[in-house]
C-alpha cells in the first residue's frame, strides 16, 4: 500500500513545485502580494494555535491588499 501512493505524492510535490517557481518567476506575478498572504496565513494560524494556551485573542491579519512587504503580522504578546 505504501508504494501505491509514493508516486502520487512524488508528482504532487512536482506540480506544487513547478507552480511556486512560475509564481516566483513570472513578469505578471505579483509575488511581494504572495509572500504577503503567505506571511499572513502563518501569523493567522500561530495566533489561533498559541490563543487557547496564551488567552489571547488577535484579530485575523488581512493585509493582502496592497500592504508593504516585510509586515510583521498582528503577534499579540501576553501579559505576564
Amino acid at each position: 500500500m505504501k508504494d501505491a501512493f509514493e508516486p502520487i505524492v512524488t508528482i504532487a510535490v512536482a506540480i506544487v513545485g513547478v507552480a511556486i517557481l512560475a509564481v516566483l518567476v513570472s513578469q505578471k506575478s505579483n509575488t511581494a502580494g504572495v509572500l504577503a498572504a503567505a506571511g499572513s496565513a502563518f501569523s493567522n494560524s500561530l495566533s489561533a494555535a498559541t490563543g487557547p494556551v496564551t488567552g489571547a485573542t488577535a484579530a485575523p491579519v488581512n493585509n493582502i491588499g496592497g500592504s508593504s512587504f516585510g509586515a510583521s503580522g498582528n503577534f499579540a504578546l501576553p501579559a505576564l
